[in-house]
């Protein structure tokens, strides 16, 4: 999956916008593009690249060690919070799998209200 797809595969989700606050050029390789919730503007999907492209995804602490064991491509999340997310190298796993845990970040930072 490329950069692109991946922003579209956030951008599919309801109420959803991408953003770009640590950078003045969105275009840049090493710009850090935002997917943000657009009622709470929390962000569940933190997409960047280093020396491949990588996403930083929400997940329950322990699906997030599960998921580190499982696959490969899940690690300790980069600069982030290491227990509550990972850093996903969508190269590393089946679209499959990263659908749904883009997904499931998605869905752990909806506002409260929406939450299902």
């Amino acid at each position: 999956m490329t950069r692109r797809e991946l922003i579209g595969l956030c951008l599919s989700y309801p109420f959803v916008y991408e953003d770009y606050p640590f950078d003045e050029f969105p275009d840049d390789p090493g710009a850090w593009t935002l997917m943000r919730h657009r009622e709470n503007k929390k962000s569940f999907a933190f997409i960047f690249e280093r020396g491949e492209l990588c996403v930083n995804l929400k997940c329950e602490p322990a699906q997030a060690d599960l998921l580190r064991q499982l696959w490969p491509g899940v690690t300790p999340a980069y600069h982030m919070n290491k227990e509550h997310w990972n850093t996903v190298r969508p190269a590393a796993v089946p679209d499959e799998v990263l659908r749904e845990l883009v997904e499931r970040s998605y869905r752990l930072t909806l506002p409260k209200r929406r939450q299902a």
